[in-house]
């Protein structure tokens, strides 16, 4: 197969800048395991940045309430991932991490109201990422139970990206929203691009990114 990018990808998501690559695809189903441990941590290291916003904004109208359900529904889906993994005989191990997450981390601005913003835009811009990787493997896995798990997923990412834009909404003027979103999806997009130099490293976000000359 000589696809570069898969032939029904969700890039249509309007965060992303950038498509995933058949490539990435095709390394995530070669390494099932290493990609579902990996998950497991996302969801984990997810449901951290809700409740860590939490604690930061302790007083912000709305978003408790907001955040402290999605927090939970992370952990939920990190027992789901995690029931999985040990009944496939393997349990949570330390992976080297590829980096996307603290490369997005140094995009957020360090004075507020900027911070608030970027911090909702990036914790965005990753749920939208998990969510068209995970429509990928939902699609393309070999592997009919990973298949289910991934489909199963998909609705609640879904809706996590969706409430990071709405609490963006309800604090910020669209256009800043619209002009930041664009430089941070630009920066994510990079995070991702070109291709694993060792492929046994895939990760849900590893590389695996082309972009357009």
């Amino acid at each position: 197969m000589t696809l570069t990018v898969p032939p029904k990808t969700v890039a249509s998501i309007r965060w992303l800048a950038a498509p995933t690559s058949w490539s990435w695809v095709e390394q995530a189903n070669a390494r099932p395991m290493e990609v579902l441990i990996d998950h497991a941590h996302c969801e984990r290291k997810a449901a951290g940045a809700a409740v860590q916003m939490m604690f930061r904004y302790l007083c912000e109208p709305g978003l408790g309430e907001a955040l402290s359900p999605l927090a939970r529904e992370e952990l939920e889906h990190f027992e789901q991932v995690l029931a999985l993994i040990k009944a496939r005989g393997r349990y949570l191990e330390p992976l080297p991490s590829p980096g996307y997450g603290a490369e997005l981390a140094r995009q957020i601005r360090k004075g507020e109201p900027q911070r608030m913003l970027d911090s909702f835009l990036v914790a965005g811009l990753i749920e939208a990422r998990s969510h068209e990787r995970m429509a990928l493997l939902a699609e393309h896995s070999p592997d009919p139970q990973l298949r289910e798990l991934y489909s199963d997923l998909l609705a609640s990412e879904a809706r996590h990206f969706g409430l990071y834009w709405v609490l963006c909404e309800q604090r910020y003027p669209r256009e800043v929203i619209t002009e930041r979103l664009d430089q941070l999806a630009a920066a994510e997009a990079h995070a991702l691009v070109g291709e694993l130099e060792h492929p046994e490293n895939v990760r849900m976000h590893s590389s695996g990114i082309k972009l357009n000359p």
